[in-house]
This record gives structure tokens, sequence and C-alpha cells, in this order.
């Protein structure tokens, strides 16, 4: 028997984020894989948002895949011959990363792997399919299938991250309630010269994929992501066969020669377990939420969940914060998780409509779109990932009652800033609360539970974009480790019991 403490079931990026996440914060983990390797090919998850590439910035992996990565700030979207508007993002400002990155999973996985095989407290096992999982007051046990004898690995704490088939939430008989879509997806990864830069295009209704959708989105090195929306009955193997393939990629690349790097098909899901939390494990990623990928929310919220998870398990690990903290998890990710699947919701019931009245409707958009600006602002092609606000969390302080809305609403994720032409804020925030003092502000000593860092923002923000939001004189902000901010408070005597809130070391957060 080997022990650690905490057993992390799954390989992939969520469960590798997890195991480094708790190993900033002095925590040991053991993560089983039930494939013997990593999959080396294929895009998959492909979209990093700026916020999460934030938090793998904390484990050193954010600036290779920021590196190798495609940033693109246009996006087009068509109604058969027709373009109806485009999308520009904003460039970087005081942030330290793009809006998003499109980089293939199978890139991220080859990162966060280098990261784990190089950090002394985080160890993966590949060939490990686990069969059986038992829990008591003091801990968990996981027993799992290896090409020799079975093993059995002990811990305090588990962390389900063994994705959308995950056998970790049918061994703890947890509900995974929603539903699936009829229609398929096909996904090409092309390596091809495409006749525009990088830019992403969306097509309703294409002549060349009547009825249905055609994405296509950039990677690095000429390769092209390509999503087809196709019927519930389409064969692969027989589209090869026939030449449709080829037929579909040339509508889209024309003459040029082109490469299939990786290509795959697909249902869509919109499901969600009834809870996060059994006893001492946690489930996260696609074993606790599905969710169709327009919008980028899969991969992304499931490294929020790893990091949501994380410091709350070392806190408690740590003995700075009762076992009850553990309890928030729950009642953070899973609203989250519930916002990300109506989100996703709308956008599939206008891709994807379910009803005649749906498909009218969604005609009808389409149609006006093409000369009436009102109908594009109707057109729902995705809404692209923004981090949840925990503002309704047990460890957030409610806000003062102002007649004048907040800047920075307790929650919300910190915005970030330029600190100088090297750091950034938000480099500030992961590995304990941080207080961010209005100029001048003298935060009175108070014992704090875990890692507290004051800054005076004064000297840290030169430009004053934070102060300002904070608003007034003696005012500070308390940040949670994940940059969430606990509390705004107009008197800084009342940082101590915004801290403990923070981190469910009070009554009310317990």
């Amino acid at each position: 028997m080997t022990d650690t403490q905490v057993v992390v079931v799954g390989g992939g990026p969520v469960a590798m984020s997890a195991a480094l996440l708790l190993a900033e914060l002095g925590i040991e983990s053991v993560m089983l894989e039930a494939k013997p390797g990593r999959d080396p090919v294929g895009s998959k998850a492909l979209c990093m948002q700026r916020d999460v590439l934030d938090i793998l910035d904390r484990v050193g992996v954010a600036e290779p895949l920021v590196a190798e990565g495609v940033t693109w700030n246009l996006g087009r979207t068509y109604y058969r011959e027709h373009e109806l508007f485009q999308i520009t993002f904003p460039e970087v400002g005081q942030a330290h990363y793009p809006p998003f990155v499109n980089i293939g999973q199978d890139r991220t996985e080859l990162w966060l792997e280098s990261a784990v095989e190089q950090n002394s407290s985080t160890e993966i096992r590949y060939g490990h399919d686990v069969v059986a999982i038992s829990q008591g007051p003091d801990g968990v046990e996981v027993t799992a299938h290896t090409e020799a004898d079975p093993v059995t690995v002990s811990g305090d704490f588990l962390v389900a991250a063994d994705g959308a088939r995950s056998v970790s939430r049918l061994l703890l008989d947890v509900d995974f309630g929603g539903s699936s879509f009829d229609d398929q997806f096909l996904i090409c990864d092309i390596k091809a010269q495409l006749p525009f830069e990088n830019e992403r295009r969306f097509f309703f209704d294409p002549e060349w994929n009547p009825g249905r959708q055609v994405l296509i989105h950039p990677q690095a090195g000429s390769v092209w992501r390509i999503d087809w929306q196709v019927p519930p009955d389409f064969d692969l193997a027989a589209e090869q066969a026939t030449g449709g393939l080829d037929a579909r990629i040339r509508r889209i690349v024309g003459d040029q020669p082109y490469e299939i790097v990786w290509m795959s098909v697909y249902r869509f899901h919109q499901r969600v377990a009834d809870r996060f939390a059994v006893g001492r494990c946690f489930l996260a990623g696609d074993a606790a939420h599905l969710m169709a990928p327009f919008g980028a929310r899969g991969l992304n919220s499931g490294i929020q969940d790893a990091e949501n998870l994380a410091w709350k398990l070392a806190y408690v690990l740590n003995g700075w914060s009762p076992e009850s903290l553990l309890g928030t998890y729950d009642t953070e990710r899973r609203a989250a998780a519930l916002e990300n699947l109506r989100v996703t919701g709308a956008t599939m019931e206008f891709l994807v409509p379910g009803t005649p009245a749906q498909w009218t409707r969604r005609r009808r958009v389409l149609e006006r779109a093409v000369t009436d600006e009102d109908a594009k602002l109707l057109v729902d092609s995705g809404r692209l990932a923004e981090p949840y606000s925990y503002s309704d969390s047990p460890l957030t302080t409610p806000p003062a009652p102002s007649p004048e809305p907040a800047a920075i609403v307790p929650g919300d994720l910190c915005p970030d800033v330029r600190l100088t032409s090297t750091t950034w804020l938000r480099q500030k925030f992961g590995r304990g609360v941080v207080v961010l003092a209005t100029p001048g502000t003298s935060v009175p000593a108070f014992d704090a539970s875990g890692p507290i860092a004051t800054y005076d923002l004064g000297a840290l923000d030169g430009d004053g974009i934070i102060a300002r939001s904070i608003g007034g004189d003696g005012g500070a902000a308390v940040v949670r480790p994940d940059g969430h901010i606990a509390a705004v408070v107009a008197d800084a005597s009342e940082v101590a019991t915004a801290a403990a809130r923070a981190v469910g070391t009070n009554r009310d957060a317990a």
C-alpha cells in the first residue's frame, strides 16, 4: 500500500493541473491513469482562456503554451454566402496574456506532463485502471488493476478527474443527469495553407453543409481545426471510402495539398453531476460536467474546478482551515457548471433547434441578420468562456450598500494589472490570501489562518487602477488564493474578519 495526501484519478489536463496546484501549496499527490500513456495527437479542447492561462502560469506551463499556440482577435460569422458580422477582440492591455490562445490539448498535456515529471510532489502512474474506491472518516483507499498485481493507494482525499466516462463517478454512485444531442460532429485537424490569416470562421447553413454548421479555427504550424455538424447516422469510414471526406475538405482548402493530422466523430452532451462531493471524494472537470464546446467552456472550467479544489484541500491538509471549507467546493463549482450549461444550452438551442418553433426562429433571425443590425445581436454561435463570480458564496463578504455600482464586486476574479515590465498583479496570487490596501492604508496586524501577504497599492500599482476600483481612503480588498475577491472593505479594521471568512475559519463560512 502506498500513502499520499491526495489521490487523483485520471491523468488528463484537469488531473495534472490539480496535482501541480496542490504541489504549489506543499501537498503531495499521486495520479492514477487507466491509459498506458499520454495520447500524443489531437486538438480536442483547443481554446485556452486568459484567466486559465493565469492559473497555469503559477505552475510554469502558461508561457510555453502561449509561445507555441496561436492568438487571434478576429472572428467572422456567415449565413450561407453572406458574411453577417465580424467580432474583434481587444488586445492584451493591462493583462498578462491575450484573451485566449488556440493550442491543441495534446500539446497542453505534453507541457503539463513535463511539469509533473519535474515536480517531486507529483507522480503520474499510467496503466492504473481504478476498480474500487472506499473511504472512511480519516481517508480513502483506491484499488487499481495494472499489468502486474492490483495496487491499492491510500490518501486523505480523492480528486476524481477521469473524464466524461468517469469510473470514479460510477463507483461513487453519483447521478449524471442531462441530455445528449442526436447530431454528431466531425472534427479534423488539417494541415494546409488556407487563403486567409489566423482567424475564426463560423458558417451557418453553408451550401456545402446544408442545414448545419461548420467552424474553422487556426492552430500553429498551418494546422486548422475544422468542425462539421453531421447527421446522427454519419459513418466516417464510409465517408472516407466514398471520397466524401475529401470532398468536404476540398470545399474549404481548394485544390492545394492537405494532410489530415487527426480526426474524430463525437456527440455533444449537456450533463452535470447531482453532487460534486461525496465524503472525502470530489469530482472535477468532465467527470463533473459536460457541455457543448461552443464558447470554450469545457476544459477551461475544468481547470478552474482544479484550482478551486486544490487550494481548499491544501488549506485543510495544512491545518489552516477546518474540513467544512471543502463543502464550498460543491457550492461554488456546481453553480459555475450550471451557469455554463445555461449559456451553452441557449447556444445549442440556436445551433441545433429541438422543435419546429425553434427552427423557425433560427431561420428568421439568420435571414434578418443579413441586412438588420439588431438581428445580428440575436445570432448565437457561442459566448466565450468567462470566470464565474462567487458573489453568493459563504466565503464572500457581501458589499456594503451603495447607490453607485462598484467597479470591483466581491466574488469576481480580481482584474489583472501590469506592475512592471515583467510582472503582473495576478502573479501575486495562488499561495495564500492577499490583502490589497489603498495607498497609505495601514492594515492592523491579526492572526491569519495560512499564508497572507499585504500590499500597499500605492507602491504596487503605480497607475492606481485597482485602488480607484476599491474606492475611498483606508479601504482594502481581500483576495482568496484563487484570485477571486473575497471582500472589499471601507475600513482596514474589517480585513481580519473578511480574511477569516475567505478561508472558512469563521462561523458564517462553516
